[in-house]
């Protein structure tokens, strides 16, 4: 089965392994440390997000150690940023909507 970026970020285990590892490489070991659910179901969505490209997972001595491959997120972000602006509008004629249903609301006191 072909994976892409968006497996990766539909699950939000995997979501919130990919923030940690944003920040520094970690072993296998210590990014199942970081979560709630058991060895295998890590391992499972570290295998998963390896398939799609989104880390590495490199051997060093005993340990395997996982590193982000950002670069491979860009997909997901362009698609993303395509809706940015959409929303930001819908987003701010809502605001301009509450401040006039608060303004009137005012008048009426």
């Amino acid at each position: 089965m072909r994976r892409d970026v968006f497996q990766a970020i539909a699950d939000p285990v995997r979501r919130d392994i990919i923030e940690l590892l944003s920040n520094e490489s970690l072993t296998v070991n210590t990014v199942a440390e970081k979560f709630e659910v058991s060895r295998p179901a890590i391992s499972k969505h570290l295998k998963i997000l390896k398939e799609c490209g989104i880390i590495e997972i490199n051997k060093k001595g005993r340990e395997r150690f996982c590193i982000i491959k950002p670069r491979n997120l860009i997909p997901a972000f362009l698609w993303i940023e395509q809706y940015k602006a959409l929303w930001e509008d819908r987003i701010d004629t809502f605001e301009d909507y509450l401040m006039t249903l608060q303004t009137k609301n005012k008048k009426n006191e």
